[in-house]
This record gives C-alpha cells, sequence and structure tokens, in this order.
C-alpha cells in the first residue's frame, strides 16, 4: 500500500529486456516492494543507489511503461510501513488506466491539467477526492463528461516531474482505493473507519501545509485551528471558487457566523468601508456588509451569497457591483498577513494567496450542536467526519 507522497525521483540507469535498472536513494530490502511513476515492483538492489525490477509484458501493455527508455525520470515511493502517518490518500500500485493529458492552463494556482482517463475509471472518479497521476496523489478538482481536471499547486511543480506535463502527455492513473471500497458497498464500519484514517483530520509541519494549500487551490475546504488567540477553529475556503454548496455546508454543518476576509487593498478599490467603532477583542477589521447588485433575490440564499463573493474575488468588480448594506460581511486582513497578526482573517487569505488564487477568502467558525464553540478534539472530529485536512495556525504563519 502507498500514499502518493513521492519521497523522491530516479532516473532510468538502463533496460535489458525485461529488466529495468533505476538509479534512485531509497533504500529497497532485497524483493522489497517500490512504486516507480504509481507502479508496484519487487525490487533488488545491484548496486549503491541503484535498484533492478522486471516490466512484464502485462505491465508495459496496461501502463505508461511501453514506451519507457534510458534517462526517463521516474517518482519513487516506498510502501506504507506500519506506524507510518498517512497523509495522502491510499493506492496499491495497480494501475487502472493510462489517461491522456488535454490541456495544461497556467493558472496563478499553478498547473490545472485536464485528463482524458478511460471510461471505466472516470465513473470513479469523484470531486475534492484523490487520484493518483504517475504515483502522485493529487485532489481532483472537477469531474465532466469525458474529463476530469487537478491543480498543480507550485509545492507539486517543484517536487515531481507533473509539471513538464503537456498536451498528449500519457500517465498512470489510479483512483482512491478507500472511495473504491465505499462505493463497492463495505457499510456503515468501513465507512467510519475510513472517516478515522489519518489523511483526514489534524495535519502538521510542511506536508501539511502543503496538502492544506492543495485542498485551497482545488476548491476545498479546510479547517484552521487557532489554540492562543481565540480557542477556535475556521472552515475556510477560497472566495474565487466558492460554489453554493459550499455555502450551505457552513451554514448548516459549520453554523458559526461566515465573513469574507479580503486583502486590505481589495475593499479600498471597492469602496468597502469599515464599520464604525472599535471592534472586537481580537482586531477584527469589520467592514461594510454587501449584497451582489445583479442580484434577483434578497442576497440571503446560499446561491446569492456565494455569486457575492465571487463577485467580490473578481479582478474586474468596480464599486458600484455591490449594495450596502448588505448580509455578506468582509474583513480586511492585516498587510503583512500571518507575519503581523495571526488571526483567521489572515490565514484565510494567506492561503488563498498561497494556492495562486485571488487574496479573498471565506472563512466560518465551527460551533458544536449545544452552541459551544467547538474546541481542538471537537474540531478534529469535524475534520475526520467531513474529510477535510485540519492546520494549526501556526504551522501556516512558519510555512506560508
Amino acid at each position: 500500500m502507498f500514499t502518493g507522497l513521492i519521497e523522491q525521483v530516479g532516473t532510468v540507469a538502463g533496460i535489458a529486456g525485461d529488466l529495468l535498472r533505476v538509479r534512485t536513494e531509497i533504500a529497497v530490502a532485497p524483493g522489497g516492494a517500490v512504486c516507480l511513476d504509481g507502479i508496484r515492483f519487487s525490487a533488488e538492489p545491484i548496486a549503491p543507489g541503484e535498484i533492478e525490477v522486471v516490466v512484464t509484458e502485462e505491465t508495459r501493455r496496461r501502463t505508461t511503461f511501453d514506451r519507457i527508455c534510458a534517462g526517463t525520470v521516474l517518482h519513487v515511493q516506498l510502501p506504507v510501513a506500519v506506524g507510518d502517518r498517512i497523509d495522502g490518500h491510499l493506492v496499491q500500485g495497480h494501475v487502472e488506466g493510462v489517461g491522456k493529458v488535454l490541456r495544461v492552463d497556467v493558472e496563478p494556482a499553478g498547473h490545472r491539467v485536464w485528463i482524458k482517463p478511460p471510461e471505466r475509471l472516470l465513473a470513479r472518479l469523484v470531486a475534492k477526492t484523490s487520484v493518483a497521476i504517475d504515483g502522485v496523489s493529487i485532489t481532483v478538482a472537477e469531474v465532466l463528461k469525458d474529463r476530469f481536471s487537478v491543480v498543480l499547486v507550485p509545492a507539486t511543480l517543484t517536487k515531481t516531474k507533473l509539471g513538464a506535463l503537456t498536451a498528449g502527455s500519457r500517465v498512470n492513473l489510479e483512483s482512491d482505493l478507500l472511495v473504491r471500497m465505499a462505493r463497492e458497498g463495505h457499510g456503515p464500519e468501513f465507512q467510519r473507519a475510513v472517516a478515522r484514517l489519518p489523511w483526514a483530520g489534524q495535519l502538521s509541519g510542511e506536508t501539511g501545509v502543503q496538502k492544506v494549500v492543495a485542498q485551497i487551490a482545488a476548491g476545498g475546504g479546510v479547517v484552521v485551528w487557532d489554540p492562543t488567540a481565540e480557542g477556535e477553529g475556521d472552515v475556510v475556503f477560497a472566495g474565487e471558487r466558492f460554489r453554493p454548496e459550499a455555502m450551505r455546508f457552513l451554514l448548516t454543518q459549520a453554523c458559526g457566523h461566515t465573513t469574507i476576509p479580503c486583502a486590505a487593498d481589495v475593499l479600498q478599490r471597492l469602496e468597502i468601508g469599515p464599520i464604525p467603532g472599535g471592534g472586537d477583542r481580537q482586531g477584527t477589521a469589520m467592514h461594510v456588509p454587501i449584497d451582489l447588485a445583479s442580484s434577483d433575490g434578497t442576497g440571503v440564499s446560499a446561491a446569492d451569497r456565494a455569486a457575492t463573493i465571487r463577485r467580490l474575488a473578481s479582478a474586474d468588480a468596480v464599486p458600484a457591483d455591490f449594495l450596502r448594506p448588505g448580509h455578506v460581511f468582509p474583513l480586511a486582513a492585516r498587510p503583512g498577513l500571518l507575519a503581523e497578526r495571526r488571526g483567521h482573517t489572515e490565514a484565510t487569505v494567506a492561503l488563498c494567496v498561497a494556492a495562486g488564487l485571488a487574496p479573498v477568502g471565506v472563512c466560518c467558525e465551527v460551533m458544536r450542536p449545544d452552541g459551544v464553540m467547538a474546541g481542538a478534539s471537537d474540531l478534529e472530529q469535524f475534520a475526520l467526519r467531513w474529510e477535510l485536512p485540519m492546520i494549526d495556525i501556526h504551522d501556516l504563519a512558519r510555512w506560508l
């Protein structure tokens, strides 16, 4: 079993018949498992920094290894060992099909890659879950009729070879094992077990921050825990990709007060001024609430609020686009973001910026059903239940 968190890249040193020699610094025990570009092999160490695997005709027929040659760069990963933390997702190294890259769009968030998979695999892909692309665990951003997209954030582009993908490239694909098993009807006990696995819930360190940024870039939500100033946690989304279903989730499950952290210059450009007064105990810079002027509704519905938020995040928005006052509550982030103030306002904007998106986000405190604000234990249970990554605000301040 593998997680899709790439430890390093290797290089094909040579091919002799079915034998493939790979240069890699990863130590593999004789006969030990290794995952190369998403394919599981039994490997033999043959020299310092070099291993050998057997590539069968079946493997060549079902994967991109039908065209492999000396000098090819490969993603290398060892299997999960007992006690390892699972921060990616679970795959078996059994490639389900070869996908074709249809288009690569260079966006502020990174590279949005559109891939056409085999039809049988497309049915298994679900937006906001994971897929292994050449062995790399990536969040699925969108699933359309005959294709799906992923967003490769800067960290992925730097640490893997996926940044070299172009239209026409072929990639090995495998869907998330846990999603497959859940869909195949393993019952509520299995699904409860899945919810407890640590690829959701509390994450930490640089790897945890990278996963959280990738989730934001793909349009998903994350939980940011502030153990120091507020002792509360917020669910955070990017405003640029905010949808009505996300608003419904915040209203019905998070149950706190939804606000829209923005870079201060965004609010200044749109002539959305501060609310008079000294503010709350945390120094939150509250601004005049707004509605979208072009909406036919009252501004209260999930669809109306999501549309207002997306427009607020648009680079071409103008002051006349908004009515004042309204039902969407902007907040101004400090210019130095987390280096200046470690608050949820600054954390939300910092995550959007790290994801390459507009500096406008959405955050909502998590409240328990009894009306008490969720503490650390409550928040992790919430994150596990909804399969959201959770990160400490101090980790964000260190790594963003």
